[in-house]
């Protein structure tokens, strides 16, 4: 019995690391030096050919739920980072119609502002509280993405926690709902700004490449672009499915 025990425990923790992918802007691509930006005809073709292969896109909160059922395999966690204007002019319409949902990591000190921290390419308006509240009110998950776009590895220890902490109260300010996922800004991450995440009771959070930090507070996620189309979506798919070792707990 004992052996069986061990051989089932020794097939959950082998499972691959959940699919996420990584969108940040919806929208004219035209200007776009740091490749943040698809199409809404773009991302529909990508979530048609995901629903075509049996997959479906879902919340990050929705996916590690289902894996803790140990169910999922089916499921890819969408996420879209720093809370671009656009999303619920472009990308919520093309979400529902695939019957899809997704996270949204939000910079609440930056709301109705723009994306300053990017030196290069066009400014983007951010969204505002009520675009916020709004893209909640359509069964879109919020999470923190931080309050300003800090880089949290190099952040001293009072801004490293008003970026984790103060953030998390505003947006559950915002939206009258618990948030519980965090988003590192760019993706770095250290043992310091992971723990930092994990102290202020957030149950995950994204990263992009975390390396050894192989747990449910630094997952992996794939950069998706407007170059991505079923040929490169299939290879990053496989690949990912190849590369990414198992997620302790997920």
């Amino acid at each position: 019995m004992a052996a069986t025990v061990d051989s089932a425990r020794a097939t959950t923790h082998a499972r691959p690391a959940p699919w996420v992918a990584m969108y940040h802007s919806v929208g004219d691509c035209s200007d776009d030096p740091y490749r943040i930006t698809v199409t809404p005809e773009r991302l529909d073709s990508q979530l048609r050919w995901l629903r075509a292969r049996g997959l479906k896109g879902v919340s990050m909160a929705g996916l590690l739920a289902a894996r803790a059922r140990g169910e999922g395999d089916d499921l890819v966690g969408l996420t879209f980072d720093d809370g671009y204007a656009d999303f619920t002019e472009h990308a919520l319409p093309v979400l529902h119609r695939h019957g899809c949902g997704a996270t949204l990591f939000v910079l609440p000190g930056r709301a109705g502002g723009d994306n300053a921290w990017d030196p290069l390419g066009p400014r983007k308006p951010l969204l505002t509280a009520d675009g916020i509240r709004h893209a909640a009110a359509e069964g879109i998950e919020i999470g923190s993405h931080g309050l300003t776009h800090v880089d949290l590895t190099t952040a001293d220890a009072v801004t490293l926690k008003a970026e984790v902490v103060e953030s998390r109260a505003a947006i559950e300010v915002l939206t009258g709902t618990p948030v519980v996922g965090f988003c590192y800004p760019y993706g770095t991450v250290d043992r310091r700004a992971l723990d930092a995440v994990r102290e202020a009771g957030y149950s995950y959070a994204c990263a992009i490449d975390p390396g050894p930090l192989g747990d449910r507070h630094a997952l992996p996620r794939l950069h998706i672009g407007q170059n991505d189309t079923a040929v490169r979506l299939y290879l990053k798919y496989r690949l990912h499915r190849l590369r990414r070792r198992p997620v302790e707990g997920v």
